[in-house]
């Protein structure tokens, strides 16, 4: 069972979201299926809490507050402690040209949160833990 193994590994997942109801819900279904959640609310939060701990994955939106999703990711990728996290961009917004979409390539993950419910966006991402 799923639970079970997020419980004994002890994985942690960090979600970027600056929408309240989206956190939310995200938290609650991470939180349920057994995962330690920490949530930021914008780009700085977020860098913020992974100076102090290192997650297991990272769902980053791309518009938010005080550092975008897109500029979050180049710091974490530049970061030796980070860089190997898998990081999963949701968004609702498309690529605006070749240079973003290529940004979002690199991404281990790229989701419109519009087309897939909570619990689906967590069946796509539990995968990508490599634990």
């Amino acid at each position: 069972m799923e639970t079970e193994k997020a419980e004994e590994k002890n994985i942690s997942i960090l979600i970027a979201e600056d929408d309240e109801f989206i956190r939310d819900i995200y938290n609650r279904i991470f939180s349920m299926n057994g995962y330690n959640v920490i949530l930021a609310t914008n780009g700085m939060e977020a860098l913020e809490k992974m100076e102090d701990a290192t997650p297991d994955l990272i769902l980053l939106d791309i518009m938010m507050p005080y550092q975008n999703g897109k500029e979050v990711f180049k710091k974490i990728k530049q970061d030796d402690r980070l860089k190997n996290v898998p990081v999963v961009f949701l968004t609702n917004v498309s690529a605006q040209d070749d240079l973003e979409q290529e940004l979002l390539d690199q991404a281990d993950k790229y989701l419109i949160k519009a087309h897939f419910t909570p619990k689906e966006v967590l069946e796509e991402v539990i995968p990508l833990i490599k634990k």
